[in-house]
């Protein structure tokens, strides 16, 4: 029991003294790590797609690698800064580990219709190849964050390692010569 006063009459009952030292235990008192909870890198997993619904992550995929989830939520809030321009979009890609080479149509040979785009992308780092909802995410992020007006065109390139192996076998075999007569 605390040491605080009590406003109930002497003949409460054990669960009515319980529920009194809940109700007057200090707020303070309750560890609550909010500095983890609002951080991308120290969020616990388990809370990650809370904080991402938080900060307007606008696509969430869980099968998605930690460490891109984590970046996507951390870059949310310069994300919806700066939201409908060319720095965006990059901001996007990078938070899906990409790179993006984006060329405008006033900066295309022949200028091509106004308003449009064609982004470049790089994926790579990945341990898997990505999957087709795993690039519609990102192409709807992109979407989400160019200005309305504007539409694009986009290429997409994948960046893959592998390791190549040499596996020998032995078979052991035994030959026999046969020989046929004409009879």
């Amino acid at each position: 029991m605390t040491d605080l006063a009590t406003i109930l009459p002497p003949n409460a009952t054990e669960l009515e003294l319980m529920l009194d030292g809940v109700a007057q235990t200090r707020v303070d008192g309750i560890d609550t790590p909010l500095r983890k909870l609002w951080s991308a890198q120290d969020c616990p997993e388990n809370l990650l797609p809370w904080l991402a619904w938080t900060l307007g992550v606008e696509s969430w995929d869980p099968t998605m690698p930690l460490a891109l989830r984590r970046a996507r939520v951390a870059q949310a809030i310069p994300i919806h800064r700066r939201k409908g321009t060319v720095s965006s979009i990059r901001d996007v890609i990078a938070s899906y580990g990409g790179i993006a080479v984006m060329t405008e149509w006033w900066q295309q040979v022949p200028k091509s219709i106004p308003h449009s785009f064609t982004l470049s992308i790089a994926l790579g780092g990945q341990a898997t190849p990505p999957t087709a909802d795993f690039i519609n995410g990102m192409i709807a992020d992109v979407t989400r964050a160019k200005p309305l007006r504007s539409f694009f065109t986009l290429t997409l390139a994948l960046n893959l390692t592998a390791t190549l192996g040499l596996v020998g076998a032995a078979r052991p075999a035994s030959f026999a010569r046969l020989t046929c007569r004409e009879a």
